[in-house]
């Protein structure tokens, strides 16, 4: 297969050319006809030349993602099924705040951490996405938006998979979409979220990012983690938040701790005290998911009784808390609902 030219950066664009006997700066004309002008094909790229234009079309693959389905929840979130070149799928979500539009967007095609109240997991992992497959999901985004007037302002890595189990193709994805030539999107604004790979949490607070880190952490103890989220025998929950601790003395950026509340399992007061004290004096937020009801897993939701209970609980004990509010509900919401139920039918 040709390679995608959505893997290549603005350096790797430039170099393309100069090896093609170019000027340097074709290739960030290239660039910008990729993500500020968002066009559809090569032919479209006018200020290169025809035979540039042939050259590129015969090395490089433009068409990334071909969507399979949408659909528009009636608060506004769009859900996609993309299908991918080798007809994996893989779902990516635009979600509308006050503040602009939100894109969430996947890194795996399915997920082997095997979290047991997530529908990602289901069918294991079958291959990692490139950087490319990655920017796509925004670009194909901001396209859609791009008739209305409106932008991707935020990004948040919390689709299928586990983004620091890809983490080379997730930063190199997060650098195309901050660079200032490109969409340029704010590095505050965009959030990557890991289930706790120990060793590229050290290396996510060597890379002297402004790009926010959150944590899944849906227990607050090791043998209950356990229980939720295999990942958890391979890092301990010790080991987790040591690394943690780390990031916040080398970043002294906040934390966000994702907590997906199940009924009777992790949501009641006890488990909200335990956490409070795990997370004590720590600069964090945590955000509480009521979970989503999956048809294959056994897991209820928590009553809403018990959901601001638990926030209760930790607000009394210091620790800065809010409720997800939930999006989406009536499109199958949950990461790897839609690609499951498509898994099903083919």
């Amino acid at each position: 297969m040709k390679p995608l030219i959505y893997d290549y950066s603005l350096e790797e664009l430039q170099d393309w050319a100069v090896e093609n006997g170019q000027p340097a700066f074709r290739g960030g004309q290239i660039f910008d006809w990729l993500y500020v002008k968002r066009v559809n094909a090569f032919e479209e790229m006018t200020n290169l030349s025809k035979e540039l234009r042939t050259k590129l079309d015969e090395q490089f693959q433009f068409l990334t993602l071909r969507e399979i389905t949408k659909f528009e929840s009636k608060d506004g979130t769009i859900k996609f099924l993309f299908a991918l070149h080798d007809d994996h799928a893989i779902e990516t979500v635009i979600m509308k705040h006050n503040y602009g539009n939100s894109i969430c967007v996947t890194t795996q095609v399915g997920c082997q951490i095997g979290c047991t109240f997530c529908a990602s997991t289901l069918g294991g992992l079958k291959r990692n996405l490139t950087s490319g497959e990655i920017v796509a999901q925004v670009v194909q985004a901001q396209k859609m938006l791009d008739p209305k007037g409106e932008r991707v302002s935020s990004i948040v890595i919390m689709g299928s998979g586990e983004p620091f189990e890809n983490y080379e193709a997730t930063m190199k994805f997060l650098r195309t979409m901050i660079h200032e030539k490109g969409l340029n999107i704010g590095q505050r604004h965009i959030t990557v979220s890991t289930s706790g790979i120990v060793p590229n949490i050290y290396k996510f607070a060597n890379e002297d990012t402004q790009i926010n880190l959150a944590i899944s952490i849906h227990a607050p103890n090791d043998m209950l983690r356990s229980k939720l989220m295999p990942v958890n025998r391979r890092y301990p929950f010790e080991d987790v938040m040591e690394s943690l601790h780390y990031y916040l003395a080398k970043t002294g950026r906040r934390i966000t701790f994702e907590y997906a509340l199940i009924g009777g399992v992790n949501d009641q007061p006890e488990h909200a005290l335990e956490l409070a004290g795990v997370l004590k004096n720590m600069l964090c937020h945590v955000n509480l998911i009521p979970v989503n009801h999956v048809p294959e897993r056994k897991y209820v939701r928590t009553s809403r009784n018990d959901i601001f209970q638990f926030q209760k609980v930790l607000s009394d004990n210091g620790v800065n808390v809010t409720i997800r509010r939930e999006q989406g509900h009536d499109i199958a919401a949950a990461c790897g609902q839609l690609r499951a139920k498509h898994m099903e039918l083919r």
